[in-house]
């Protein structure tokens, strides 16, 4: 009987052994092979997630990391940036009341009469849910506050339990969050400001603010280079009412990708956000209409996930006039109407959502 159990244990290693082999060499293959396109799409979805990082260092250097993500030899390279560069223009934005007919800008949305439309979208190699708000001032933000400390175990709220709370028909999940140890979701990231009080303010490198002011316009604003008195300056001066913050550093410390759209311009990406990963982001139409768009990715359904590029197209194609990706991965999750239209690819939130500090909600 032992003997049996010994063979079996020994069976069972080198199964797993050798599965483990076969995934190191197979992801050598993408960052050493002759493909540059499959390289570079690995390099990116690696960098771009939360745990999985180290997995590239195991075969290239940082200087090779980083001149993967570079853009391709013979590819022009936009001189300035100015999409990326510049500040939320809020004339750019007329928001609607209710009664006031539909924009040329949304003309692929059909609303119901709650004025709300839940859309899927399909790409090359993702799904999503897009929920469009016609009425920008039923956005607002739900918090988990007050936040633990580091030392505190203390739980953030999954979507549904946020939108619960506050009665609402729909919520998305919103800013960065800490997540280590036994800290699960009950501590932000950067800068959350809900009702027009800041609720947490510590920005730092790459942080990029999203957000609405009190006329309901969405901004997107760096402000890792403010410190604590000037985002409370910034606050005050902007009539800034629900923001969270939203950053994706790499292994340098270099910024990939937040801002999607500025003032009607989609952002030159330039070689950032290539990886293919579950995403969530938020835009808003010239109308005030808000777009809620959350993908899949990583194996669900047979799907890579959704590239930045992705993002903007899809943003674009419903006439948002500004745009920005907010967390990702396995923190990715539509509420609506009491179930959730989209999840996480993981098995844990399969039917729910990770825990977490904020969300944006619908009321």
């Amino acid at each position: 009987m032992l003997q049996t159990t010994g063979w079996v244990l020994l069976f069972l290693l080198g199964t797993v052994a050798v599965l483990f082999l076969t995934l190191y060499l197979l992801m050598g293959k993408f960052c050493n092979g002759p493909s540059p396109s499959a390289r570079k799409t690995f390099v990116a979805t690696m960098l771009e997630t939360g745990g999985m990082k180290f997995v590239v260092s195991w075969y290239l250097t940082e200087e090779e990391r980083e001149q993967c993500l570079q853009t391709s030899p013979g590819t022009a390279i936009v001189p300035e940036n100015t999409a990326a560069d510049a500040d939320t223009d809020v004339t750019l934005v007329s928001v609607t009341t209710a009664e006031t007919p539909l924009s040329e800008d949304n003309a692929l949305i059909s609303f119901d009469e709650d004025g709300l439309a839940l859309l899927t979208i399909k790409g090359r190699t993702f799904e999503g849910a897009l929920l469009a708000i016609k009425d920008p001032s039923r956005i607002a933000l739900s918090t988990s506050y007050p936040w633990s400390s580091m030392e505190q175990d203390k739980n953030g709220l999954t979507v549904g339990d946020h939108c619960k709370a506050n009665n609402a028909v729909a919520g998305a999940n919103a800013g960065e969050f800490v997540n280590s140890g036994s800290n699960w979701g009950g501590r932000p990231v950067g800068v959350v400001v809900k009702d027009g009080e800041i609720l947490f303010n510590e920005p730092s490198h790459g942080d990029v603010m999203v957000g609405f002011n009190a006329n309901h316009i969405l901004m997107v604003t760096e402000v890792g280079n403010m410190g604590a008195a000037g985002f409370s300056t910034y606050v005050k001066e902007n009539n800034i009412v629900d923001a969270v913050s939203f950053k994706d550093l790499n292994s340098s410390n270099t910024n990939l990708f937040t801002k999607l759209i500025i003032n009607g311009n989609p952002v030159d990406l330039n070689g950032k956000g290539v990886g293919a990963n579950p995403r969530t982001c938020i835009g808003q139409c010239a109308d005030g209409t808000v777009l809620i768009l959350v993908t899949d990715g990583r194996g669900a359904s047979g799907h890579l996930g959704a590239t930045g590029q992705d993002l903007i197209d899809v943003m674009l194609q419903y006439g948002a006039v500004n745009a920005a990706n907010l967390d990702g991965g396995s923190s990715s999750a539509l509420y609506y109407d009491g179930a959730y239209a989209h999840t996480s690819t993981y098995l844990t939130y399969s039917d729910s959502s990770r825990r977490l500090p904020t969300a944006f909600i619908v009321k």
